[in-house]
């Protein structure tokens, strides 16, 4: 019973020092499971020693009775030859080896009980072993699943500091900030390098070529086109010019002559 009881407690022991010492989980528990193992060889030895010594006392009981059986038989053939003061002193021997064969007997039964239930014992230390085996390996998966699970919240919680965003948005605005002044260089660039006359022509032809689309599309929609004086101009006399109005204008002219 000993043996058990100083392997459960250097097992302890040997845990609340990985415990102390070592962070990582799967680390400690492969120690602890490989320190179990290897106490439970130094028990298995003990136990050996022990099914030894039962042995031993079933061969030194089988002995004294063995002798005692001799000594009785030279005893009776001390009175075939009719020496009985021989045959006393051999029964004499005979009852001292039927003492001891007695005791030896008695401590071997306790010896055998006592080793089988140290069989029992370091047959459930060999499965609690096997158990420690497999639920390591649960607690292995669920210790790796825990720090995975701890390194994506620290990591949410870094992004979730308002101070990264903060920083976001002051690159955005910046950013910002430097397209416009380079806008604004690349124009005041243009207009000082460039012909200003040629740019107010470009700037007539885009405003010509928006008022020429949009009376497109009203005469696609059936529509009066504005005139150039703003004002709406019949609808279908949008695009037909009187070709009369200069002969008219001439034949006045010859008039007054």
């Amino acid at each position: 019973m000993g043996i058990f009881s100083r392997l459960g407690s250097l097992i302890k022991s040997n845990i609340n020092d990985l415990i102390s010492k070592s962070e990582d989980p799967e680390k400690m528990l492969n120690q602890v499971v490989l320190d179990m193992k290897n106490q439970l060889v130094e028990a298995k030895k003990q136990v050996a020693v022990a099914i030894g010594d039962e042995k031993r006392l079933k061969k030194q009981w089988d002995d004294q009775i063995t002798q005692g059986k001799e000594w009785e038989r030279k005893a009776m053939l001390a009175v075939h030859a009719g020496d009985d003061g021989l045959a006393k002193e051999a029964l004499l021997r005979q009852k001292e080896n039927d003492t001891l064969a007695a005791q030896f007997e008695q401590q071997w039964h306790l010896q055998k009980d006592s080793v089988e239930k140290l069989k029992v014992q370091l047959g459930t230390l060999n499965n609690k072993i096997e158990e420690a085996k497999r639920k390591k390996n649960i607690l292995v998966a669920r210790a790796k699943r825990a720090e995975a699970q701890k390194t994506i919240q620290q990591t949410m919680s870094g992004l979730s500091d308002t101070s990264a965003f903060d920083t976001f948005d002051r690159m955005s605005e910046k950013v910002e900030q430097l397209e416009a002044e380079s806008e604004a260089h690349a124009e005041l660039a243009e207009e000082s390098s460039g012909d200003m006359l040629a740019q107010k022509f470009k700037a007539l032809e885009t405003t010509g070529g928006a008022d020429l689309a949009l009376a497109e599309l009203k005469a696609k929609m059936g529509l009066p086109a504005a005139s150039s004086t703003g004002k709406a101009l019949p609808a279908g006399d949008s695009g037909r010019v009187d070709k009369s109005a200069p002969a008219l204008a001439e034949k006045g002219h010859e008039r007054d002559k």
